[in-house]
């Protein structure tokens, strides 16, 4: 459940970390991606229940919460939203990992620092698997984004798709030791 991050927007989609994820983990899983470029978490939200009861996923990745920031939504309001989004998730029976996201800092400290704390917070609150930046080693890096500054290229899809997979892993080896 993601943005146009994980939607692939300017890319390939195929070329994209998602479905480098999907090859990763190969026929033994299902991903699917439910990621709509331009989503808030109040889109996300909204959404969550339709595609729980359609997929009844094992786990729930959510990759939300960069364009509230870039409208300046409320934090109060994002995290209202991501903390039920987690809740609804745990409520089917899925795990869930959270993607954590960073806005540029002219939004000001004060709103960049909260934006930023709120998904590690979710996380540790709630025992979430969690990525804390996805863009990590990406955003501001040459060749790393797209003209836009906030798109990651066809270069930078591997790179998120390692930061993933390092948390996933976690995950999957539950999986082995419980069977």
């Amino acid at each position: 459940m993601g943005d146009s991050i994980s939607a692939g927007f300017g890319i390939d989609k195929s070329t994209g970390w998602v479905a480098m994820l999907q090859k990763r983990l190969g026929d033994d899983f299902k991903l699917v991606n439910a990621s709509i470029s331009g989503e808030t978490t109040t889109g996300g939200r909204h959404r969550l229940k339709k595609a729980l009861q359609r997929y009844e996923p094992d786990l729930v990745i959510i990759e939300l919460g960069g364009n509230d920031g870039l409208r300046g939504t409320p934090i109060k309001q994002m995290q209202f939203n991501l903390n039920d989004m987690v809740n609804k998730a745990k409520a089917s029976g899925a795990e869930v990992m959270l993607l954590g996201m960073q806005i540029p800092p002219n939004y000001g400290q004060t709103y960049t620092q909260k934006f930023a704390s709120v998904f590690n917070a979710i996380a540790s609150d709630q025992g979430t698997l969690f990525v804390p930046f996805l863009l990590e080693g990406i955003a501001g890096k040459s060749g790393m984004m797209q003209a836009d500054g906030i798109h990651p290229t066809a270069q930078a899809q591997p790179l998120m798709m390692e930061l993933v997979w390092s948390e996933l892993q976690e995950w999957l080896n539950k999986l082995t030791n419980q069977s």
